[in-house]
């Protein structure tokens, strides 16, 4: 299930209005630069809050590890909230000591402030669209019909005062007279879910709760399915154990608590349940796995009263998904002897992988599908980049789309009956375009472009290669202000991530904008562990293997500081989620490669992150430290609370999380940010910076995302003796 997944990305702004529409002001910057100090006003000075030690040793195949911060596991006691709120005093009192900071919020305030729209989709007679003016603190859900004037159908930013509950989903019947939300309050994974009458806008029925890693799939006008745990009764409900997911059918005007459970519980007991409802309404598809990796299919006839639940596919060593559904055929995606994926279609009455006809066949470029108007979309990755080609429901390719260039499409999507579609389009130098797409003729137009305040004539972005330790030939993408000098001294950030087949692809961001008009040159590396080139790319990054992933990365910092892109002196490091602890794994194998690191939301602890929330469920990638002893040895070798050390000088280092992180639970960022603490030798500063009624990321109010940013900025700039000239 792809909403189980461990995930943080680069900041990537949302759609703007025509720029043409309105006369766009001058920018008020007349130069940015970075001016070098001679001195280190950088260096910590003061002194980080006391955290107590404890005497807590644990038995692996006989070895004994000492694991002093455990107590900062239990989130919710009133020790761990006064060392929370201890830390953001030290954090704060730094960052407010920085005399560029409000400049560099100031600034990121004015390239944000400009309109973003999303994609339209159409449901019934409407078409909606999300938008946001400019700095709402979350995008609002229009909708229009016929021509007329947009009307507001949902607006987040009422549903709290400080922007922090957010829309994290909606789904509408095929008619598009109802439709059911969820909302998640302060960041968390566990959300809401109310249900509307679409004409009205009126709520209908109870309000449904403890919803988790769930989609909602209408079946008709009767009701919709939705996955969810049983709420941990003991503890935090945010860290937590989620063991087993279960897939329930809940009635329109029913209690929640005489929902039908349709599959999971003690019969079928899976970490990661999903079902949905075919867009022609004969079926329910079940998708069931016990890890992020492989799964299983199921379906359901649901034109037939009582029908059986029966497998497609059973077992865990593939993954599959059901794109599309027409006159009794499923056409499924699938990596069963296509490590890249490849399209098949099967007869729903027998299913089958015996029977299945390969459609379009796999070739050496990872494969999504999706579906609109009857057609298919096969979407490619060719080196990272988008490839896009429409094909018939026969197997037969009938165009390529033309792309503006080199970067990301997203899209290519809806209901069988439309005429015409909608896609997106970014690249780290072309700031994210709407395109109406005309199925029948495949033309292109431009429907939306972006309004954001860039020249991309000013900047360059190009791909290379490098070699990693053992001759692998990994992708990165630069990108930074034309006219930059390669002598080694431009501020530089490299970017990664390296896991759960999670391809990172080329994205606009205003941040990043901060940050290269100012000099900066900002590198992404398509590490090992991803999903950039199929199923071996991520494998090779996987378990026992685990450490390639690091080598990839500290190889693309050899290549920066090889090309003279930068220096050590001037290279920082940034990932979130299984990026946080590729940036804790770099800090801890090699304190001297970098001068400043963001670890954010990190999984830190290796040896007990399967012991909190649905964590357990990543066991495909990292293995677990009870799996039996070469994996525990494997795990401890590498895990950067277990690394950290008394000796080095450490970069300085902010450590970034969310006390409502209820997917990678804020332990791991507060037992690191100790250690690192306790062990540091010299002035640089090592940090923790905890946002308080925030999660993993997904939902962050504006506010909160600009404030993280200005931070970030701020605190690279300040350590690398740097000052931020406006």
């Amino acid at each position: 299930m792809k909403s189980s997944f461990l995930l943080v990305v680069p900041l990537v702004i949302s759609m703007s209005a025509n720029a043409q529409k309105k006369p766009q002001p001058k920018p008020s910057v007349k130069a940015v630069s970075m001016v070098a100090v001679d001195d280190n006003p950088a260096a910590f000075k003061g002194k980080y809050p006391e955290t107590k030690t404890v005497e807590q040793w644990d038995d692996f195949f006989g070895e004994k590890i000492n694991d002093p911060y455990r107590w900062l596991e239990y989130d919710t006691s009133d020790n761990v909230k006064d060392w929370v709120k201890r830390q953001n005093v030290v954090t704060n009192a730094y960052l407010d000591k920085i005399p560029f900071r409000a400049d560099i919020k100031k600034r990121l305030t004015e390239l944000w402030n400009y309109e973003k729209y999303t994609a339209p989709f159409k449901e019934g007679e409407y078409t909606y669209f999300y938008k946001n003016d400019g700095l709402q603190n979350q995008s609002v859900l229009y909708r229009q019909k016929d021509g007329k004037e947009p009307e507001v159908f949902l607006d987040p930013n009422k549903f709290s005062a400080d922007g922090t509950t957010s829309l994290s989903g909606i789904e509408f019947t095929k008619d598009g007279s109802l439709c059911a939300y969820q909302i998640s309050e302060g960041g968390s994974d566990w959300t809401k879910v109310i249900i509307l009458d679409a004409n009205t806008k009126k709520q209908l029925g109870d309000t449904l709760e403890n919803v988790k890693f769930s989609g909602l799939s209408w079946q008709g006008n009767e009701g919709f399915y939705y996955s969810s745990y049983d709420r941990p009764k003991e503890g935090s409900v945010l860290s937590g154990k989620t063991q087993f997911h279960k897939l329930y059918f809940h009635k329109l005007g029913a209690q929640q608590s005489k929902d039908e459970m349709v599959f999971g519980g003690e019969t079928t007991p899976r970490r990661y349940i999903g079902g949905g409802v075919t867009e022609d309404q004969k079926y329910l598809i079940i998708s069931a796995a016990n890890a992020t990796y492989g799964n299983e299919l199921y379906i359901k006839d649901l034109s037939k009263k009582n029908a059986p639940i029966t497998p497609v596919v059973t077992g865990f060593t593939n993954e599959h998904e059901v794109v599309y559904s027409e006159n009794g055929k499923l056409y499924i995606v699938t990596n069963i002897d296509a490590p890249t994926r490849r399209l098949v279609v099967a007869d729903a009455s027998n299913p089958e992988p015996s029977n299945w006809k390969t459609l379009i066949p796999a070739n050496q470029f990872p494969l999504t599908v999706s579906s609109c108007g009857r057609k298919l979309y096969a979407q490619y990755l060719k080196d990272a980049v988008s490839q896009v080609y429409q094909y018939g429901l026969d197997g037969k390719q009938e165009r390529t789309i033309t792309l503006p260039g080199l970067g990301t499409a997203s899209g290519f999507s809806g209901k069988a009956e439309q005429k015409d579609m909608y896609y997106s389009f970014t690249s780290y130098v072309y700031p994210p375009t709407i395109f109406k797409y005309d199925i029948e003729s495949g033309k292109s137009e431009v429907y939306k472009k972006s309004g954001v305040k860039f020249d991309p004539s000013m900047y360059e972005s190009k791909q290379v290669f490098y070699r990693s330790k053992d001759s692998t030939r990994v992708p990165m993408v630069i990108t930074y202000k034309k006219g930059v000098k390669l002598d080694g001294k431009n501020p530089t950030m490299l970017y990664g991530y390296g896991g759960f087949s999670i391809s990172l692809t080329p994205a606009f961001s205003v941040s990043n904008l901060v940050f290269m008009e100012a000099g900066g040159v900002y590198a992404v590396a398509n590490i090992r562990g991803g999903g950039e080139y199929g199923d071996d790319w991520h494998n090779h990054g996987t378990k026992m293997e685990k450490q390639n992933v690091f080598d990839d990365f500290i190889a693309a910092a050899d290549y920066l500081i090889a090309e003279k892109y930068t220096s050590k002196p001037y290279l920082a490091i940034s990932g979130g989620s299984n990026g946080g602890l590729l940036v804790g794994a770099s800090i801890t194998q090699h304190p001297d490669y970098f001068r400043v690191c963001f670890p954010a939301v990190g999984v830190l602890d290796m040896l007990r992150y399967h012991k909190f929330t649905a964590g357990a469920g990543w066991a495909y990638d990292y293995g677990t430290a009870d799996d039996n002893r070469n994996m525990f040895r494997y795990l401890l070798n590498y895990s950067p609370v277990h690394n950290v050390r008394k000796g080095p000088c450490y970069p300085a280092t902010m450590v970034i999380t969310g006390d409502h992180d209820d997917r990678v639970v804020p332990a791991h960022s507060f037992k690191f940010a100790a250690a690192l603490q306790a062990a540091q030798t010299c002035p640089n500063p090592v940090l923790i910076r905890i946002e308080t009624k925030a999660g993993h990321g997904a939902g962050k109010p504006t506010t909160m995302l600009i404030d993280e940013q200005a931070d970030k900025w701020s605190f690279l700039f300040y350590n690398m003796g740097l000052t931020y000239k406006r």
